[in-house]
């Protein structure tokens, strides 16, 4: 715990917390949530894709997007350790913040996992999907809606309400 009180005293955490700049807390949440957006956005499009929606667009013609997808994964990684360290203490205390973990490690299996299966395979655009590719579907975006849910709830629940 004294690791995570010298994170949080730290000069950039302190910054972070208590400037009225734009760069410093407002700045971090919106890299945060635009980086969500485009994570979560390109692999709703993906998924509602493969459940049948957009029939016209090719499946592998997707994959373009993936290197977008990563860059806001990336982002969201970089600002979501900031946005952690800010706060470390409390928010390690919150069983909430593992639930979070764990739906983004889930997600982001499940999206590997659609891209090796689905994404890269030799997929014919003119026959249905199988039935496990719009498993995957569904539960990528079960996963990434429990990441949002429960990264926003951290807020509300726990030890760490009222940051």
């Amino acid at each position: 715990m004294d690791f995570l009180l010298k994170i949080e005293e730290s000069g950039i955490c302190q910054w972070v917390r208590e400037s009225d700049s734009l760069f410093a807390f407002p700045g971090i949440l919106l890299l945060h949530t635009l980086g969500m957006g485009l994570v979560v956005g390109i692999n709703a499009m993906v998924d509602f894709r493969i459940l049948g929606f957009a029939p016209a667009v090719r499946i592998q013609s997707l994959q373009r997007f993936f290197p977008i997808m990563w860059v806001g994964f990336w982002i969201n990684a970089i600002t979501g350790t900031i946005l952690l360290a800010v706060n470390a203490t409390k928010m390690t205390a919150n069983p909430d913040f593992y639930v979070k973990l764990v739906f983004i490690a889930l997600a982001v299996i499940n999206v590997r996992m659609l891209k090796k299966h689905v994404l890269s395979s030799d997929f014919d655009d003119k026959r249905p999907l199988p039935m496990n590719a719009k498993v995957l579907a569904i539960t990528s975006l079960l996963f990434w809606l429990g990441a949002i849910i429960s990264g926003r709830l951290l807020a509300y629940v726990g030890r760490s309400s009222g940051v």
